[in-house]
């Protein structure tokens, strides 16, 4: 706990030398930051490129409007809003959707000590990344944040700017629709082997 609390103070300290033009500070930053937020838009955009241009969008809104920030202390919070946004301005300026499904590994780690076959692992992490990219954008959101960053309901409403039962509705229907996606790709080689019987 103590530990935890000298670490908030420590990044409060950084963000506020960043907030008062401090370049090396927002290196700091950057560095700390941009490999979970990369995962995030890459889970959350599905593609490299555009995960990469939203990723360096948010880090430009972030130098630019960080002295601006009110609350310091919820500089993490306020990234993650200027990555969303950063993810649905790429997904407007691209106009097209691709849905490339790779194996790479989005920051899903496995659970400590679990005796799973790799190959498992691998196959339901790409049974996933394909269920999530059938999803639509705002329910993709949503479930990335929740599930992959465990952040509140009520955090999320604050981040998207929507109300927390809109967060409670695309998160419900976005497992109702996860689950959907998934069943049916599971029936979808039973079906076939049935036809050829």
């Amino acid at each position: 706990m103590l530990l935890s609390l000298a670490r908030q103070a420590a990044d409060a300290s950084v963000v506020d030398r960043a907030a008062h033009g401090d370049r090396a500070a927002f290196d700091v930053l950057t560095t700390t930051h941009s490999g979970r937020l990369y995962s995030v838009a890459r889970m959350i955009l599905r593609d490299d490129e555009m995960a990469a241009d939203a990723l360096q969008e948010a880090l430009v809104r972030a130098w630019r409007d960080l002295p601006r920030l009110r609350d310091q202390e919820r500089f993490g919070a306020w990234l993650h809003r200027l990555l969303v946004n950063a993810c649905y301005d790429e997904v407007r300026r691209k106009r097209r959707w691709r849905l490339d499904v790779s194996a790479t590994d989005d920051g899903l780690d496995a659970a400590a000590g679990d005796t799973s076959d790799a190959g498992d692992d691998v196959a339901d992490r790409d049974q996933l990344a394909r269920g999530l990219s059938r999803l639509p954008l705002d329910q993709r959101v949503v479930l990335v944040l929740r599930y992959y960053l465990d952040v509140p309901q009520a955090e999320i409403a604050e981040t998207l700017g929507i109300p927390v039962g809109t967060v409670k509705s695309r998160v419900n229907h976005g497992i109702a629709a996860l689950r959907a996606v998934l069943e049916a790709d599971l029936r979808a080689p039973t079906a076939v082997r049935r036809g050829r019987a």
